[in-house]
C-alpha cells in the first residue's frame, strides 16, 4: 500500500491516539526524515505484560483500517515482547519494558528528533500535549 508523504503525520496521529487508548506507556514519536529514507517516522511504546503488548499493536492495527490506511505488515505477534506494525512511512515498535530497555531504538537512531507523548494521566494532571526533547538517555 502507498500512501503519500503528507499522510505520514496522521498515520502518527492515529496511532498515537490508539495507543494512548490502551494506556501505552513512555509513549515517543521519532522524526527519522533527513536521517534515512527507510521511513520517516518511528512510534515507541511500552507495554507491561503480553497482553497489553497485543492489545496495543491490535489498536494501532484497528485505527489504521478504520482510516484506510491499514498496515502493510505486521510482526512478532507470537511473542508479544516486540511487535512491530509496519505501515509504509511510519514504523510502531510496541515492547515489553526489558525488550525496549536492551534493544534501545533511542539511542540507535539518536539522531532523529523526538516527541516525548506524556501519558494519559500526565495530560490530565498537566494540561501539556507532548514535548519535543533533543535526547534521549
Amino acid at each position: 500500500m502507498i500512501r503519500p508523504k503528507q499522510d505520514a503525520r496522521r498515520v502518527v496521529d492515529l496511532t498515537v491516539e490508539a495507543l494512548r487508548s490502551r494506556k501505552g506507556e513512555d509513549i515517543l514519536v521519532m522524526d527519522l526524515r533527513g536521517v534515512t529514507d527507510l521511513v520517516d517516522y518511528f512510534v515507541l511504546c511500552t507495554g507491561n505484560s503480553d497482553t497489553q503488548v497485543k492489545a496495543l499493536a491490535d489498536a494501532v492495527v484497528e485505527a489504521l483500517e478504520r482510516d484506510g490506511t491499514g498496515p502493510w505488515h505486521v510482526e512478532g505477534y507470537e511473542g508479544r515482547k516486540w511487535v512491530l506494525v509496519d505501515a509504509v512511512d511510519v514504523a510502531v515498535h510496541v515492547f515489553q519494558g526489558p525488550v525496549r530497555e536492551f534493544y534501545r531504538l533511542e539511542r540507535l537512531w539518536g539522531d532523529a528528533r523526538m516527541e516525548m507523548i506524556p501519558d494519559e494521566a500526565e495530560t490530565v494532571e498537566s494540561g501539556q500535549a507532548s514535548q519535543m526533547v533533543s535526547e534521549v538517555p
